[in-house]
């Protein structure tokens, strides 16, 4: 997969600089050819010989250094990648690509090359949540580059929260999934919804259901996989997300609609499998409600329908919904597709064994708002998500066709 692949490494002043040695380490075995391209900060954190051992390769650290004189060193290596990561990717770095400043071997390659470019950013938790740091990656994957969120945990400096950059062995899987052929889902904006919501009654107490987010979590990893760009949108869950997709994490119902209405313009694609309540309780007491009677009344109010209004905002996106039934499957399913305006409608019956909510396998009928439909039979839930990835691949070419 990464033979005779050019992999340019970008690193930055930080101590996750060790990280990036273990990540070339594994490239070249892996039997990529990688060059290592080191700003003057992270020379003291690690020494370029290392990255030369390594890499096998000369390490850049100087803009002006040209050890051919027929090419010119930062052009040459930007024109040569197949892919640049920039691992790790410190707030200074980050500040310096936002704003088109080149005034390092780094930043000058990374404003010439043509390449594909991967942010893995390193920094305490307090400078990564920064409203400027913020703005700096929303500005960065605007110009198409990708960003691999930090991981939570223990710091460098003595902080816990987000902020350590992601794992060598994280890092070298998604480099060898963008290596990957490209699919129709390249470098396609795709949101997917996950998991269920919890609608607060009072401190101690809230409403939800028996989502386990499983369905939602494969269909955003099978989306990384075939090359797009990945935002998750995910209720409680306690599940580990892909590496490389952004998640964004909402409680209730109330956050879902917001989260996901605010981005749908950007998106391709909107895969709606999230569990979300359909009522709140009409009153969220700020204390908690004491046991006074044998009986109490819970007075509830409809929630915004996120789905329902993603299909009256609809222009140019493939929305996608799931259908979750007891009952008259196949009845209710359609028409939500056309109520919805879907274009496609993953149906089950949660009563059937195997399938339902909290479990590591389904079974689904896929319809399709052209009329085709499929079923499939009891898979796990990697396996469902790929194939309501290829039943949109294959609505998609049809609806192209016409």
């Amino acid at each position: 997969m990464l033979k005779n692949k050019t992999i340019v490494i970008g690193v930055s002043g930080g101590i996750a600089a060790f990280k990036s040695a273990a990540l070339v380490s594994k490239l070249t075995q892996a039997g990529a050819n990688v060059y290592v391209v080191m700003t003057e900060s992270a020379k003291q954190f690690i020494a370029p010989t290392t990255f030369q051992a390594l890499s096998r390769n000369e390490v850049f650290t100087d803009t002006f250094y040209e050890p051919d004189a027929t090419k010119i060193a930062h052009i040459d290596v930007a024109d040569r990648a197949d892919l640049v990561l920039v691992a790790p990717a410190s707030a200074n770095t980050i500040s310096k690509l936002a704003n088109g400043i080149a005034d390092n071997m780094l930043t000058t390659l990374l404003l010439a090359t043509k390449a594909r470019v991967v942010i893995a950013p390193a920094m305490n938790v307090n400078m990564y949540d920064h409203p400027a740091t913020q703005r700096n990656l929303q500005q960065l994957k605007t110009y198409g580059y990708q960003l691999i969120e930090p991981n939570a945990g223990y710091l460098a400096c003595g902080w816990v929260g987000k902020g350590r950059m992601a794992e060598p062995e994280d890092l070298l899987e998604l480099i060898q999934l963008m290596m990957i052929d490209k699919t129709i889902f390249t470098g396609k904006n795709v949101l997917i919804t996950a998991g269920p919501t919890r609608e607060k009654i009072d401190p101690v107490r809230y409403l939800s259901n028996y989502s386990s987010g499983k369905t939602g979590y494969a269909l955003a990893l099978e989306a990384r996989n075939r090359g797009a760009h990945v935002t998750l949108v995910t209720g409680p869950t306690g599940l580990t997300p892909p590496t490389g997709v952004e998640v964004i994490s909402i409680q209730s119902a109330e956050d879902m609609y917001r989260e996901v209405t605010a981005r749908y313009d950007k998106m391709d694609i909107v895969v709606k499998s999230a569990a979300v309540a359909d009522y709140a309780a009409e009153t969220v007491s700020d204390q908690k409600r004491k046991k006074q009677t044998e009986d109490w009344s819970l007075s509830l109010t409809k929630t915004k329908d996120t789905l329902k209004r993603l299909g009256e905002l609809k222009q140019h996106q493939l929305l996608v919904g799931f259908a979750a039934e007891s009952e008259h499957v196949e009845q209710y399913a359609k028409s939500k597709l056309e109520r919805k305006n879907l274009d496609i409608i993953v149906a089950n019956n949660i009563t059937a064994e195997g399938a339902g909510f909290d479990h590591d396998t389904n079974i689904v009928t896929i319809y399709a708002k052209d009329g085709q439909e499929r079923s499939y039979p009891l898979a796990t839930k990697s396996e469902v998500a790929r194939h309501i990835f290829d039943e949109m691949e294959d609505y998609l070419n049809r609806r192209d066709a016409l």
